[in-house]
């Protein structure tokens, strides 16, 4: 068993530019409760929220960004509980008439990816039964295929890559090679 202290990524935060309308988007979006707000000592305002009564933040953002600076965020990705899940969000993103999007499957999970008014880049993802090397992408239509159809043809789409196994094989895999016996395992 690893002496090292578990870890996991637990909350993420952004600085925003139009402070209110970027609070207004993840609220909407994402149904986050406001959990604190503030100023930072320079005056600038920060708002704390939260999708788990257990974390008293999940999300933070902070304004102070530059106007018209480029983002560094690569990604904030949020995991959910399955393929119906993200097609809700995806229905959800339509409905706010988010310009750029795009819905792909990487084998290993199926996503949506979109961008919020300030260009950082947000994904939502639930995973697949499958492990398939990464990189691995390909596009799905949601507004033309079924659950269903993205199911089957993720399964085909990982079948003939090398490397692919059942999720819960990679999972058990990665903990021994992690040296982590007692690892809670999430199995497929």
């Amino acid at each position: 068993m690893s002496a090292e202290p578990r870890l996991a990524l637990h909350h993420a935060g952004i600085w925003v530019t139009d402070f209110d309308g970027m609070v207004q988007f993840y609220r909407d979006l994402f149904g986050f409760h406001v959990s604190d707000r503030g100023r930072y000592p320079d005056g600038k305002r920060v708002i704390f929220m939260t999708i788990d009564p257990n974390a008293h933040h999940t999300f933070v953002i902070g304004e102070g960004r530059p106007e018209g600076s480029p983002s560094t965020v690569n990604q904030l990705s949020f995991r959910t509980d399955g393929l119906a899940s993200v097609r809700k969000f995806w229905e959800r993103v339509m409905a706010a008439k988010v310009a750029r999007w795009v819905t792909v499957t990487h084998g290993n999970a199926w996503s949506v990816y979109f961008w919020d008014a300030e260009d950082n880049r947000i994904e939502i993802f639930a995973d697949t039964p499958w492990h398939v090397p990464q990189p691995c992408r390909a596009t799905i239509d949601f507004a033309k295929q079924s659950d269903a159809e993205i199911f089957e043809f993720t399964r085909a789409l990982v079948a003939e890559k090398q490397g692919f196994k059942p999720f819960g094989a990679w999972r058990r895999e990665t903990a021994t090679a992690m040296d982590l016996e007692d690892w809670p395992l999430i199995e497929d």
